[in-house]
């Protein structure tokens, strides 16, 4: 039955040593080799070899079908189809994540546009907001799915990594944590504890999207609390029943986690991920320089944002200096789009910084943002782009904004559902006329969203270079019955390859040119069709391919700037990249394809045959023992 002559020798040792006669039984050593073979034998269900039914005594109590992953991986697809919400969905991905992790894993990957929506954006906003009502029935009670830490845990937080790490049946450190308080859960607000949701659902992608081993990945919630009235008056809440704390007791405890966590693991990267504004700049701030870590909030989105629009520049019609970009919403993630955005003008097209800064304008609740409009204190992310050549000219909303800077470009990260009504789109059309305009309504979820694909449509009389934060819907033409396909300017792009990347190569640190190079790969990735169509961004079908080159992309930058030791990595990148000399050049993305080969070499898949998964799963259990 098996091809395999690794998988059957072991197995056949692994039975014999099994054996369940009266003494073996009594011997605890293979005691713990039957419980890790019955391990094994439930995640492979329905798989179950015979070999293996016999060593388990399960004659007669299961059925005697032995079926192959591919029928495993149709019955709960079939399954999934059958449930008629969204939210169903996700409970039920959930629970097959916690039973039979390789099923799931190949289940997304295989029906990745369908499923991504479902285990992230936007269908996990949702079961964020009823993460606490629905938590027992996604995840056996035992079952680790991350860590909840809260600050009183702060001040034993060793004794919290040792439970983590004791609760691990393979003896494994992670390599990628993503992290969050729950304060600014997507455009949700401040969720609590419920925003564990985020983190799970990040590093899914993260192993679906990028090939990272879903075993060395670690979702983190700080219990610190929530201001949500919502949430403590919820008797079904999970999370601590008091008020975040104040500023000096928040980064007291962080800054005990994060040493805690670096301590134990040295090599993991940190992913900060939906703090609050503040708090998302202050970490980053605080650790960037001294551990491997991002916030893809800020970094992350401005990266896969530039990634787009330096396609949607190529295809606007009118040169890049001339760019007028107008910001709904100034939070973190608009200002580190800005940031990135910026950097790009200065780089590529070589726009004197200070030249570069004025092409920007932001709108936040109260206006275009001026030095001189009144603010008793404009916050310290807002300072770098508040207008200063404005006179006394202030603007009280969006739509007087536009008049006054006639813009090429709107880019929504306001999370005000519907904000770029038709009446913004028209104009944005009407002031475009010689040129396509460049809407990027990015909000999350969808019901957020500043406007749909089929509403920019419709209002530009289909002339618009658009990319949304959300997945949207095709739309056809009426006139012409042409399908056109939405760009999608979504964070897993670019945060899973720039994890794989990190993670690999280990880089002292992660830098803005590294982000700067993985949007230059972005763009470069797109293929003669999806150029010739006008896309942004590649199909998400592509998204493991193309999260190769970005990875390669971001290694080749760390090399170039000299913060990579592994002497694999420098081997192959000055092997087959003469040109990339320490210290010189600009970031352009470019990779050569050993590079990609090696990448793709390393990148973690689910096991393709159940002899396959049980050789890798006994191994991992019992290395020595093989």
């Amino acid at each position: 039955m098996f091809e395999s002559e690794e998988f059957q020798l072991s197995f056949n040792e692994r039975s014999r040593r099994s054996s369940t006669d009266g003494s073996s039984r009594k011997n605890s050593i293979e005691g713990s080799r039957r419980n890790s073979m019955e391990l094994v034998g439930t995640k492979a269900g329905t798989a179950m070899p015979a070999e293996m039914r016999q060593a388990l005594n399960l004659k007669g109590l299961v059925p005697a079908s032995i079926e192959n992953f591919a029928k495993q991986e149709l019955r709960a697809y079939e399954q999934l189809m059958t449930k008629s919400t969204d939210l169903e969905k996700y409970e039920f991905l959930a629970v097959l994540r916690s039973t039979h992790v390789n099923l799931f894993f190949r289940l997304v990957i295989r029906h990745f546009r369908e499923i991504a929506p479902i285990i992230y954006t936007p269908t996990v906003g949702e079961a964020c907001l009823n993460y606490s009502h629905i938590y027992p029935f996604l995840y056996p009670f035992r079952t680790s799915v991350g860590l909840f830490i809260t600050l009183e845990d702060a001040d034993d937080i060793d004794t919290v990594i040792e439970n983590y790490c004791f609760s691990m049946l393979d003896i494994v450190h992670p390599e990628i944590t993503v992290i969050t308080d729950g304060s600014r859960i997507l455009g949700l607000g401040d969720l609590g504890v419920n925003g564990m949701g985020i983190p799970i659902g990040k590093l899914q992608l993260y192993v679906a999207a990028a090939g990272l081993n879903p075993k060395r990945t670690l979702p983190i919630v700080l219990d610190f609390g929530t201001n949500s009235q919502r949430y403590l008056n919820d008797p079904l809440y999970l999370g601590t029943r008091q008020e975040r704390p104040d500023e000096t007791t928040f980064y007291e405890a962080t800054d005990k986690i994060i040493t805690a966590l670096h301590r134990a693991f040295p090599e993991m990267l940190i992913q900060f991920e939906d703090f609050s504004t503040d708090h998302a700049f202050g970490l980053l701030d605080r650790w960037r320089k001294d551990i491997l870590c991002f916030n893809d909030d800020i970094q992350g989105t401005g990266c896969v944002i530039l990634g787009g629009f330096i396609s949607a520049v190529e295809e606007a019609g009118i040169p890049a200096q001339d760019h007028r970009i107008l910001f709904a919403g100034a939070g973190s993630a608009a200002i580190g789009v800005a940031k990135q955005l910026l950097q790009y003008l200065v780089i590529e097209h070589e726009i004197p910084e200070e030249k570069a800064r004025a092409m920007f304008w932001f709108v936040d609740s109260h206006g275009m943002i001026t030095a001189n409009r009144g603010d008793k204190k404009l916050a310290e992310h807002k300072v770098r782009f508040a207008r200063h050549d404005n006179d006394t000219t202030q603007c009280k909303d969006l739509a007087e904004t536009i008049e006054y800077v006639k813009p090429t470009a709107l880019i929504g990260l306001s999370t005000i559902h519907k904000s770029f009504n038709e009446q913004i789109l028209t104009r944005m059309s009407q002031l475009n006329a010689q040129n396509w305009p460049i809407i990027f309504p990015l909000s999350n979820p969808e019901t957020k969203a500043e406007c749909s694909f089929e509403e920019a449509m419709r209002c530009t009389d289909n002339r618009v270079l658009f990319a949304s934060g959300t997945a949207f819907p095709e739309y056809t033409i009426p006139e012409t019955s042409e399908v056109c396909i939405p760009g999608q300017g979504n964070n897993m792009y670019v945060f899973p390859p720039i994890g794989l990347g990190a993670v690999l190569c280990k880089p002292a640190r992660i830098t803005d040119t590294m982000f700067y190079a993985v949007s230059k790969a972005l763009a470069n990735s797109l293929s003669s069709d999806e150029r010739a169509r006008g896309e942004l961004y590649p199909r998400i079908e592509r998204i493991r391919q193309v999260s190769a080159r970005l990875a390669g992309a971001l290694i080749v930058q760390a090399v170039r700037e000299g913060l990579v030791e592994d002497k694999h990595w420098l081997d192959i990148v000055r092997g087959s990249m003469p040109e990339v000399v320490e210290g010189e050049g600009k970031p352009d993305g470019r990779v050569s394809r050993r590079v990609i080969g090696e990448v793709k070499t390393l990148m973690w898949s689910p096991p393709s045959s159940v002899e396959q998964y049980i050789v890798e799963a006994m191994t991992a259990i019992d290395p020595e023992d093989v």
